[in-house]
């Protein structure tokens, strides 16, 4: 079962590395256009800070996702 990670106790660097991959995966196209991957993360990261996004450890597969709070 996975767990969350309270995700202001990672280090920024770290932080903005999970995002990046979180966006770049398979499946995460935004549409017609071309969005900048700085844009991409600046919207998760907001979505981590209004609380609507957390981040989540699989001790199952030693795997870090994303995931809608609702």
């Amino acid at each position: 079962m996975p767990i969350e990670v309270p995700w202001r106790e990672v280090s920024a660097e770290t932080l903005t590395n999970l995002i990046e991959e979180y966006v770049t995966r398979d499946g995460t196209d935004y549409g017609e256009q071309e969005v900048p991957l700085t844009t991409k993360v600046e919207q998760v990261r907001r979505l981590l800070e209004g609380g609507e996004c957390k981040l989540m450890f699989d001790e199952a597969t030693e795997s870090v996702d994303l995931v809608m709070a609702s």
